[in-house]
C-alpha cells in the first residue's frame, strides 16, 4: 500500500514554499499526496487562492474554514479554536500517515493541535528559527515540540532543536524548500511587466513592497506604516504591494495601502501574482522593501537588494544583501538609497544563499519515504543538554 502524506496550506505564501514537494510527492508512484486546506486560501477577501490548487492539479483532499471577518487578537484566538475543531473532523475522516505543516503560524498550530490526539506523525518544515517581534516565533516552537520529524533550512537551526529536547535523529537539515526549482519559476520579462501594468523598463526601476502586521508591537502600527509609505512617496518611484497576511492588524494595513495607492500614482497593488511570477519580480525590480520572510531566505538567490523594516524578522539568519533600518522615516528612507545605489548592487555579485542548495524537497521526500511509522517514531524523549546556566546555578 502507498504511504499517504497530507500537506496543509493555509496561505499562498506557503502554497509557493511547498511546490516542489508537492510536484515530488505527487509524482511518487510509492506516495499517496493528501492536500489539506484552510486559512486565506478559502476566503475571497485574500484572493481565494484555494483555485490555485485546484488549477495545478493537485488532490484536495479537506478544506477547513477558520478565518473571521475580524482580525483582532480575539478574533485570532477563535479562528485557531475553529481551525482546532475543523482538523480535528478533517483526520477523522481522512487520516494520512504522516501530517506535513510548515513553519509558524497560528493556522498551523491549529492542525497540530488537531493531530496530537490521533497520534498521528508530525512533520515539520522550518523550524528552529527566531522570529522576535511576532507571535509566529511561539507557535513555531510549539509545533517544533508536538513534531516527530524536522526539516531545518540550515545547521544553526537544527542546533536550536536539539537544545530545545529534539533527538538528533530525528533532524535533517534540508535547505529552504522555496530555492528548489528556482530557474523554472521564471517567466518572461514581457509577462512580468504586464501582470503589474508597466513596460520592462518601469519594472526595473521599481520597488517590490511586502510589509505584514508586526503582531508583538500592534499598538505602533499605525505609526510604522505610515512612516513607510511617507518614505516610499519620496522615492517617486513605481512601488508594487502585495497583500500582507491575516494578522493582527492585517486589513488596517491592507486600508492604509489602498489609500496610498489612491494618492500616488505609481502604485501598484496585487493580492495574489503566484509563486513563479513573484520571484519574477524579484529578478527583475530594483530592490524589495518591507518585513517578509522572502526578503531573507529567498531574495538572496536574486542578488536582490533589501530594505528590511523593523523588527519582525529580527533573529532570522541573513546575507548582506539585506539592509536592517528602524521604522522611523528618515531610517527607511536612508536604507532605500542605500539599496538603490549601483555600487551596493554590484556588491552582489555572486552572494551565496545561506539557506540551500535547490534539493530540499529531495531530501525530505527520501525521508517521508523511508521513515519507520510506530511507537519509536511517536514516542519523543526529551534530550537534556548540560548547559553554562545550570551550572552556574548550581554552585
Amino acid at each position: 500500500m502507498r504511504r499517504s502524506i497530507g500537506i496543509v496550506t493555509t496561505s499562498r505564501a506557503d502554497y509557493g514554499i511547498y511546490q516542489s514537494l508537492l510536484r515530488r510527492i505527487h509524482a511518487d508512484p510509492t506516495l499517496e499526496l493528501r492536500v489539506f486546506v484552510s486559512g486565506m486560501h478559502l476566503s475571497p477577501e485574500f484572493g481565494a487562492t484555494v483555485g490555485d490548487i485546484e488549477r495545478d492539479g493537485f488532490p484536495i483532499t479537506a478544506r477547513v474554514e477558520m478565518l473571521l471577518s475580524s482580525d483582532t487578537p480575539q478574533a485570532i484566538s477563535k479562528a485557531i479554536g475553529l481551525g482546532i475543531l475543523g482538523f480535528a473532523q478533517a483526520l477523522e475522516h481522512n487520516r494520512p500517515d504522516m501530517l506535513v505543516l510548515m513553519g509558524d503560524r497560528f493556522d498551523m498550530f491549529a492542525a497540530a493541535v488537531a493531530a496530537v490526539p490521533f497520534g498521528l506523525p508530525l512533520v515539520h518544515i522550518h523550524g528552529g528559527e527566531i522570529t522576535e517581534a511576532a507571535i509566529d516565533d511561539v507557535l513555531r516552537h510549539a509545533c517544533t515540540k508536538m513534531s516527530h520529524l524536522h526539516f531545518p533550512a540550515t545547521h544553526a537551526y537544527a542546533n536550536r532543536l536539539i537544545q530545545m529536547g529534539e533527538e538528533p535523529w530525528r533532524i535533517t537539515v534540508a535547505g529552504a524548500p522555496a530555492l528548489d526549482d528556482l530557474e523554472e519559476a521564471n517567466p518572461g520579462e514581457n509577462e512580468v511587466a504586464a501582470a503589474v501594468h508597466l513596460d520592462a523598463e518601469a519594472l526595473a526601476q521599481a520597488l517590490l513592497v511586502t510589509y505584514h502586521p508586526v503582531t508583538l508591537e500592534s499598538g505602533d502600527a499605525a505609526r510604522q506604516i505610515g512612516n513607510l509609505l511617507d518614505a516610499l512617496r519620496t522615492t517617486g518611484r513605481t512601488v508594487i504591494f502585495t497583500s500582507p497576511n491575516a494578522d493582527t492588524g492585517g486589513r488596517a494595513l491592507v486600508h492604509r495601502i489602498r489609500d496610498f495607492s489612491n494618492t500616488y500614482p505609481h502604485a501598484r497593488v496585487v493580492a495574489n501574482l503566484g509563486r513563479a511570477l513573484y520571484f519574477g519580480l524579484m529578478r527583475r525590480v530594483a530592490a524589495m522593501v518591507g518585513n517578509s520572510s522572502s526578503g531573507v531566505i529567498e531574495a538572496a538567490s536574486f542578488g536582490l537588494p533589501v530594505v528590511n523594516v523593523g523588527n519582525r524578522q529580527r533573529g532570522r539568519l541573513r546575507t548582506c544583501n539585506v539592509i536592517d533600518c528602524g521604522y522611523g522615516r528618515e531610517d527607511i528612507t536612508r536604507a532605500m538609497e542605500r539599496a538603490l545605489s549601483p555600487e551596493f548592487r554590484h556588491s552582489l555579485r555572486g552572494l551565496v544563499n545561506p539557506y540551500g542548495d535547490g534539493h530540499a524537497a529531495e531530501r525530505i521526500v527520501q525521508v517521508l519515504k523511508h521513515a519507520t511509522l510506530g511507537e519509536a517514531l511517536l514516542k519523543k524523549l526529551f534530550c537534556d543538554h548540560e548547559l553554562p546556566i545550570a551550572a552556574a546555578q548550581a554552585s
